[in-house]
């Protein structure tokens, strides 16, 4: 699809256009929280876009662990309730948007999740001010007002789908004209997840906190919260299938928060259950993925529903390692069965099993090999600096404006 719309949302007149033309282009962006999940990375990629090109970038959200990272940046935080799916709570948040965007002069209001882009529509309806929508997820539309409420991330002219899987399903679901829909790949940033980029001693850390110094089995890595659909009980029964096959000549490692769910502790029991303890390992917060990718041999994307995306698939074929993913959802555009990685069918703990012997049995050339075709696939299609250049072209053309410099 084209990397913009061709229709312009309307445009602030009068003092409203005249104050906005001689301030730099103001990009607002809105959601619940600013937390460490995808859509969080995603407003933080594009604040330092906005920053870089000359822009200023405000965010809205109930706040959050990267509030710091994004004021020492330069960003500009607004606080208040926008986790909040009360509607007296939205309709309040409203009002504190509309008067933001008339105070600072707010170019274009981007919303990425559901009960803050309720908010925000207001707000931009109001102020007259263009509304752009990121859909980042396959949301449940159970229920009479599920398909209602789920229907204003279909309000953003243009709607951003963060890849064909979700283009698809919004399609499918929503009256969205098909020039106001447009497909921005997430990304990895292949500065930071390059082979190259990563010293010894970050990874020599990282190996000692999680005791794999004397470990010389390798690693097959499972990385994302600890939730019940990324399959980390699949991960763990596929560990026993492969030991009762290989022996204990490897080791499967989980790395993700509980969050307080409380799984932690079932999967460790599931583990122990099945006699694997001594081939599974949690590593537990990892924030430094990087450096956690180079210790794997081979990592895994189990999720058994649909990811919108699939973040850990790119970043870990950017670091130059086999991808071993669900054949579902974003996986399918971003891994090549059977040259960067393996697609096995969700849920197929012996198919897993099977995937991960395969890649194992893979001889040091051939594993180069694969992982080498991996990064090229990622630095061709999925790049953060791509989306980056991309999303500004949407705010530019929402606006009317450019930001009177290049993204590098």
């Amino acid at each position: 699809m084209a990397p913009g719309p061709s229709n312009r949302s309307p445009q602030p007149s009068g003092a409203a256009a005249l104050r906005n033309a001689d301030r730099p282009l103001t990009v607002l962006q809105v959601l619940p929280r600013l937390d460490l999940g995808g859509v969080e990375r995603g407003a933080v990629e594009i604040a330092r876009a906005v920053l870089a090109a000359g822009g200023r970038a405000m965010i809205a959200s109930a706040g959050g662990r990267l509030g710091p990272r994004l004021m020492g940046m330069g960003a500009e935080f607004v606080e208040g309730p926008f986790a909040s799916k009360n509607p007296l709570t939205i309709w309040a948040n409203a009002g504190r948007l509309a008067r933001v965007v008339a105070d600072e002069g707010v170019d274009v209001i981007h919303a990425r999740s559901r009960a803050p882009a309720w908010s925000a529509l207001m707000a931009a309806r109001r102020t007259r001010t263009p509304f752009v929508t990121t859909w980042h997820g396959v949301y449940g539309d159970r229920g009479f007002l599920k398909r209602p409420y789920n229907a204003v991330m279909a309000k953003g002219r243009p709607t951003i789908a963060i890849s064909q899987f979700i283009a698809d399903h919004i399609a499918a679901r929503c009256d969205l004209p098909p020039d106001q829909l447009v497909i921005i790949p997430r990304g990895a940033d292949v500065a930071v997840f390059s082979e190259d980029a990563v010293g010894a001693e970050r990874a020599i850390a990282l190996a000692r906190a999680w005791s794999l110094i004397e470990a010389p089995e390798p690693v097959v890595m499972l990385p994302g919260r600890l939730s019940r659909w990324k399959g980390q009980e699949d991960f763990i029964a596929a560990a026993a299938k492969l030991k009762a096959k290989r022996g204990p000549d490897f080791l499967f490692l989980i790395v993700g928060e509980d969050g307080g769910s409380g799984l932690a502790g079932r999967l460790f029991r599931q583990a122990q259950s099945l006699g694997v303890l001594d081939v599974v390992r949690f590593g537990g917060r990892c924030d430094d993925m990087a450096a956690a990718y180079k210790l794997a041999s081979v990592v895994v994307s189990a999720s058994t529903a649909p990811e919108a995306f699939g973040r850990v698939a790119v970043e870990a074929q950017a670091m130059g390692r086999p991808i071993i993913a669900t054949d579902h959802g974003g996986a399918r555009e971003t891994v090549e069965h059977g040259r960067t990685g393996w697609l096995y069918p969700p849920g197929d703990v012996a198919a897993l099993a099977e995937a991960v012997d395969a890649a194992l049995s893979l001889d040091a050339s051939a594993r180069a090999h694969m992982g080498m075709a991996g990064r090229a696939r990622v630095a061709s299609r999925f790049t953060v600096s791509a989306m980056q250049r991309a999303t500004l072209a949407v705010y530019e053309q929402a606006a009317g404006r450019s930001f009177g410099a290049t993204l590098g």
